[in-house]
């Protein structure tokens, strides 16, 4: 049965337990040399209309550890929805390979290809969510914390795409999610309803850092400026300037708190150096665990696909 990646929620909370575990199995091996071919003769076009160093590095990578190929593609090869519909590219890309992977601004452009498509969609990243770092992100704090549920998670910065993805994972495993930013810079206010309505995680939004990072055992910040509006980065620095995580704030969490960034780090704004490079971050875990939740989306999805 063909199954997608766009968002958190298209799984389950199993599935996403489940798909956590596989990735601890698959960097085991991996450490070992031994990382098992479960994608060999299996080729993924991956489409990019937004820099990147971790999501290209990380998911070729993976590809290749696990034995199959990736082809590059970028606005130079086609340009979604222009030259060609959005259907014929999903359409025509499926009869050449086992899934289409795609780093794009526009969200709806990744559930229309997803609409079309006869293989597996990967979301790498859209505006509105980044559902392949947020499982990087999943299983960094289960290797730390040896759990996931009911942790006390710490959002400071501008309610971006990371934000939402969190929302997403909220959705999913109950955690307390507590948000801190400025009034001017939230989430995805419907989908911040939607999971706070559900019931089944803790999810807040304060206007005071101090208030959100409370006895958090995980804070966590991104860039104020997204790639695609480096020209709001003016106005986010006046409106987020308090939320810097730095160790003050640090120090308001609890003492055996750990620090993530999804990176690339604007350092001096949403987090300072000492914080960044101090003993309690695991941004470096968080990268490198890329690589491993990848292996486990894409492995999961073939198996989908081959046992209908």
């Amino acid at each position: 049965m063909k199954r997608n990646f766009i968002s958190i929620l298209d799984w389950t909370s199993e599935e996403i337990q489940a798909n956590i575990e596989l990735a601890l199995e698959l960097k085991k091996l991996t450490k070992q040399g031994e990382c098992p071919k479960l994608l060999e003769q299996k080729v993924y076009a991956m489409i990019f209309h937004k820099e990147s160093l971790r999501t290209r590095v990380s998911f070729e990578v993976g590809i290749f550890q696990l034995g199959g190929a990736a082809i590059h593609l970028t606005a130079n090869d086609f340009v979604l929805g222009e030259r060609e519909s959005v259907p014929d590219v999903a359409q025509v890309t499926s009869r050449f390979v086992d899934g289409i992977l795609i780093r794009t601004f526009e969200h709806q452009s990744v559930i229309d290809l997803s609409k079309y498509a006869e293989v597996p969609v990967v979301n790498m990243l859209t505006d509105w969510n980044h559902p392949c770092q947020v499982m990087a992100d999943a299983l960094t704090i289960q290797e730390h914390f040896k759990k996931l549920k009911g942790l006390k998670i710490a959002y400071l910065g501008d309610g971006n795409n990371m934000t939402n993805s969190w929302l997403c994972l909220a959705a999913r495993i109950p955690l307390n999610l507590s948000i801190g930013t400025s009034p001017d810079s939230l989430p995805d206010m419907d989908l911040f309803e939607r999971v706070k309505s559900a019931g089944l995680s803790e999810v807040s939004i304060s206007h005071s850092a101090e208030e959100a990072v409370e006895n958090a055992d995980v804070l966590y910040t991104d860039v104020w400026a997204s790639m695609g509006k480096k020209d709001q980065a003016k106005r986010k620095i006046i409106q987020l300037k308090d939320f810097q995580i730095n160790q003050k704030l640090l120090e308001r969490a609890k003492s055996e708190a750990i620090v993530m960034h999804c990176l690339p780090a604007e350092r001096g704004l949403e987090i300072t150096d000492e914080v960044l490079d101090g003993p309690q971050s695991v941004v470096l875990d968080q990268a490198e665990n890329r690589l491993h939740a990848q292996k486990a989306i894409l492995v999961q999805l073939a198996r989908w696909q081959q046992n209908p």
